[in-house]
């Protein structure tokens, strides 16, 4: 057949393929951009093409479309006939001598350590396996020189429900805890998923039931705990399959000494510092994780973390603040969404107003929220000592920070105007940025002009103008005739205003208004004006057309909202209020929740008023 894979360089897809050909099918497949996984496709003779069309499936029998592609992408639609990978792996697996690990973790150390251990002891093998281990990539073919017939070991994936399909000679499961929220509407579901795989194999190994070999042990001494039982459960796969304790006990040292990529992997360490990658996403996954990292620690321990999909953050939100226990420092990222879309509840913002209001859980961890992963690695390589760890966790792409962590670049500085600008929100990361007070004759207080529809706005003159700001149906480019930045003057015409925003980029020094200055009375449209509490430097967001912020945002329950010392004032939904436990993560969040909330329930995005905030 011609089989044709969408999505073809995720690990998976990659696997399945170097399985399809080896089997004699033509095969090809496409991908959004070339990576090294694509290129070693390419090197084994799998022709890939990059970006998506509905060309590629032009003739193609069969498409295998990766759970990352909707149903009604146009390749899908296109084809002649698409199953999905997990389909397509189920297949091949019933149809030879197999090996299938499953579990809700582990499956790939214990898969790798499997199909290296069966290689070791003389079998030919072929596998497909979620990650590579140095010289053992994520599929291939050894042939042995044993009495035993070609065996597949693979990872069997329960994420879209496909392990359901399996009928392995053997299948181990390595333990079963309720995940993938998305698919799995209750942990029942879940069982069911991995109770009918049981029933369809030839015989089941369950990791967590095993006894300990003393044959084994000091393969095993080196390996933390978890790995114990994934190593042990490779060594059950190899004795069911006939060989000796003694042949397997001399083979095991060898075999688990390397681990997986992004399973508690070394990036950096010198000057006294390490830096740790670790795949863990699930809150037990996270916690053992941090338990390593802390074993090893001498100074102090920051946790990188990035939320893997949506559904899963909401699902186990309960569960991640004590996963951080042993952790001096959390510093969490945006959400990695694969294919979700927002959900209330499920979002780093969520995740970190959770862990901030359960903070004992996490045994004195201190909570930050980054508005990047290069941000919160930034903060991380300007704030390391000698004796510190960092741990990056995550499966998404956090790891494409490994590059900068591996080069230790010089991180970014960036110079940002104080008083240029209205509402500045200043991260309590260590961004490195540089901020300055501009002290030209734009930085007086706007209070000063005496302009009557001003009367009761905060903030410099200077950024009145940056953020074109007003009130009661008027903006302060109404009053401007020219403004000095950097040094050159600019008429307000060649400004770029528009509805609280300019054009304007550096430092703005000095300004003229026009000759007619508008008349009225302060006091009255001052008494119009809501009395803004201590805490807070005005609106959140912007208007958008024909509506108000304010009212969307009490629309969509946002009054009384808190996260750590922020929440939203009682009288108006677009103010957020800060007391004297509040810190700059906390506002971030609270926005971020907010923003969210509108966007869901009327399909707006808001844009912030405030400077700094993501956009």
């Amino acid at each position: 057949m011609r089989i044709h894979l969408i999505g073809v360089g995720g690990v998976g897809m990659a696997g399945l393929a170097v399985l399809l050909k080896a089997r004699g099918h033509e095969v090809t497949g496409c991908d959004l951009k070339p990576t090294q996984r694509t290129a070693w496709l390419e090197s084994l003779g799998i022709r890939v093409s990059f970006g998506h069309d509905p060309s590629h499936v032009a003739g193609a029998d069969l498409a295998v479309a990766t759970p990352a592609v909707p149903p009604g992408h146009p390749e899908i639609v296109a084809a002649a006939r698409v199953v999905s990978r997990g389909e397509a792996l189920a297949r091949i697996v019933g149809e030879c001598d197999s090996v299938a690990v499953c579990g809700s973790h582990g499956k790939t150390t214990t898969s790798t350590f499997a199909a290296k251990l069966l290689v070791a002891l003389g079998e030919s093998v072929e596998w497909a396996i979620g990650g590579e281990t140095g010289d053992f990539p994520v599929a291939g073919c050894v042939d042995g020189n044993s009495s035993h017939g070609r065996v597949l070991v693979v990872e069997a994936d329960e994420s879209d429900g496909t392990l359901a399909l399996y009928h392995p000679t053997t299948l181990v499961v390595t333990n079963c805890e309720y995940d993938h929220p998305d698919h799995f509407k209750t942990f029942d579901d879940y069982l069911e998923c991995y109770n009918t795989a049981r029933k369809q194999s030839g015989s089941v190994i369950e990791s967590e039931k095993l006894q300990p070999v003393a044959a084994f042990d000091g393969a095993f001494a080196a390996l933390a705990p978890h790995n114990r039982r994934n190593a042990r459960a490779a060594a059950e796969v190899a004795l069911r399959r006939g060989h000796s304790p003694e042949a397997v006990a001399k083979a095991l040292p060898a075999v688990v000494a390397e681990l997986p990529d992004r399973r508690f992997q070394v990036l950096r360490k010198a000057d006294g510092m390490t830096v740790v990658t670790d795949y863990a996403h699930h809150p037990t996954e996270m916690a053992c994780a941090v338990s390593m990292a802390k074993d090893i620690c001498r100074g102090r321990l920051r946790v990188l973390f990035q939320p893997h999909r949506y559904s899963r953050t909401k699902s186990l939100l309960k569960d991640f603040p004590k996963s951080f226990a042993g952790a001096d420092e959390v510093v969490l990222c945006p959400t990695y969404a694969a294919f979700e879309k927002p959900i209330e509840g499920g979002d780093v913002a969520d995740l970190y107003a959770e862990c901030r209001a359960n903070e004992s859980a996490a045994s004195g961890a201190r909570f930050f929220l980054a508005r990047s992963c290069e941000e919160a690695w930034f903060h991380a390589r300007r704030t390391m000592r000698e004796g510190d760890v960092t741990l990056i966790l995550g499966a998404g792409d956090i790891i494409a920070i490994e590059p900068l962590v591996r080069s230790w670049a010089e991180p970014p500085v960036h110079r940002i105007w104080i008083g240029a600008g209205t509402n500045t929100w200043k991260s309590d990361l260590e961004t490195g940025d540089f901020y300055e007070r501009t002290s030209g004759r734009a930085s007086v207080a706007g209070a000063t002009l005496g302009i009557p529809w001003m009367a009761g706005i905060p903030g410099t003159v200077g950024g009145w103008i940056k953020m074109n700001a007003g009130a009661f149906g008027h903006s302060f480019s109404e009053v401007l005739k020219r403004v000095k930045v950097d040094g050159c003057w600019i008429d307000a015409a060649d400004c770029g205003f528009g509805y609280r925003h300019s054009g304007i980029k550096g430092e703005i020094q000095d300004f003229e208004l026009v000759d007619d200055l508008p008349k009225g009375d302060a006091a009255e449209y001052l008494a119009r004006r809501k009395k803004f509490p201590a805490g807070t430097k005005g609106s959140v967001f912007k208007n958008p057309p024909g509506d108000h912020a304010g009212r969307l945002l009490e629309a969509a329950g946002c009054k009384g909202l808190r996260v750590g010392g922020a929440y939203v004032w009682d009288e108006h939904a677009n103010v957020i209020v800060t007391d004297e436990h509040a810190t700059a993560s906390d506002f971030l969040a609270l926005s971020l929740i907010m923003r969210i909330r509108v966007q869901l329930r009327f399909g707006i995005t808001l844009i912030p008023e405030v400077i700094g905030i993501p956009v």
